[in-house]
């Protein structure tokens, strides 16, 4: 069993409030969860309004799997743009 963890550190250009920024992290969260199938959650910078880092779990019996279901979440995120990516770390147990 591999366990996968990613987490993503995010700079939220629109949000000039934290009641901004909890719509758009709950949006790209529910996202997410949605097409992927992964645990997910804000991990820190909860009370920053333009920051926000984002946890994700992901277990698979392979490796690659792992590896490919994250890279299609980065590029996901990539993709939004009200969101920047700032970091991303990848940790397999």
């Amino acid at each position: 069993m591999i366990i996968g963890l990613l987490t993503l550190d995010l700079h939220i250009f629109e949000a000039h409030s934290l009641k901004e920024k909890r719509f758009v992290i709950k949006s790209l969260i529910d996202r997410i969860k949605n097409k992927f199938n992964v645990s997910v959650a804000e991990v820190d910078a909860n009370d920053l309004w333009q920051r926000s880092v984002i946890g994700i779990a992901f277990v698979s019996n392979e490796t690659v799997m792992v590896n490919k279901v994250f890279e299609q979440i980065k590029n996901l995120v990539v993709s939004i743009h009200s969101v920047e990516l700032l970091d991303s770390q990848m940790e397999l147990l």
